[in-house]
């Protein structure tokens, strides 16, 4: 059968899908609208498969932070170029994925794929669809729902890294100043753990051998390897987790006691930093 302008219209306006690939699909399905989507469906499948070892260094990153204040949720949606990262269908599929994760309060990543959108398809399935319209790998790559005494958020300039702050004992104290500046350190100084008992094993190993072996180079003798390792080790705990770091707008101050200053009893429970492409 013949395929009008039209019904080509009428397609891309249910899909989004480019004109020409409308009206293949239409040609490919005799004129069915139903088939003819199902088509452009597998396509994204097909285009999904195909981009699946495809690396994804642009994206955005959005998060949300309930009214009382004590719940926070980020969402980073990732594809491979900058330009998709800019198109509209893209931000607007980020958006309803948070939107979707807040109304719900959903509590993880695989959660969050197989909720169902406004279309009543799941979250995975349009973002199939995406994948198809746009020819590029899209990929959910984060998501972090947080709860505490108060949770303070932040997103970097780029659009491409947030970060979420929960902290305990605010005991009536309103923290968002100090959570944006500790928010902010967070981002710029990526902290491993929150203090050095969350340094998983494999990195203290590491770092002792690698202390071991700089020693070595330096000529130091073997019987004074450990304790200069378990030196370096003290050092990589400073720079490396939070609470233990200088505050980098007062370096007389490390977090910890940044915030013993601001309220007694009030500490970070938690921190999510959220990077697409670093």
């Amino acid at each position: 059968m013949a395929i009008t302008a039209q019904d080509v219209n009428k397609l891309r306006q249910m899909t989004g899908a480019g004109m020409m690939d409308c009206k293949k699909a239409l040609q490919e399905a005799d004129g069915d609208f139903e088939q003819a989507v199902d088509i452009l469906r597998k396509q994204g499948q097909k285009v999904a498969a195909k981009r699946a070892d495809n690396a994804v260094s642009e994206g955005t990153v959005l998060v949300s932070i309930s009214a009382d204040g004590t719940n926070g949720k980020i969402v980073a949606l990732a594809c491979e170029t900058e330009p998709v990262s800019n198109v509209e269908d893209f931000k607007n599929l980020a958006q309803s994925i948070l939107d979707k994760a807040v109304a719900d309060n959903i509590s993880d990543k695989e959660a969050l794929l197989s909720a169902t959108l406004a279309d009543g398809r799941p979250v995975s399935e349009n973002i199939i669809d995406l994948v198809g319209k746009l020819g590029e790998k899209l990929e959910i790559v984060s998501y972090e729902n947080v709860t505490a005494d108060q949770v303070v958020s932040y997103i970097h300039s780029n659009g491409k890294l947030g970060v979420l702050v929960a902290f305990e004992g605010v005991n009536g104290t309103d923290v968002t100043e100090l959570g944006k500046d500790v928010a902010m350190q967070i981002a710029a100084m990526k902290p491993v753990a929150l203090d050095k008992d969350g340094v998983d094993s494999a990195t203290v190993e590491r770092e002792i051998e690698v202390g071991k072996e700089q020693a070595r180079a330096e000529g130091k003798p073997e019987a004074m390897l450990e304790k200069i390792a378990q030196g370096k080790l003290q050092k990589f705990y400073k720079d490396n987790t939070l609470l233990n770091q200088e505050f980098v707008k007062d370096s007389s101050l490390t977090i910890r006691q940044l915030l013993e200053k601001t309220a007694k009893g009030l500490t970070v429970k938690s921190f999510n930093r959220v990077a697409i492409g670093a």
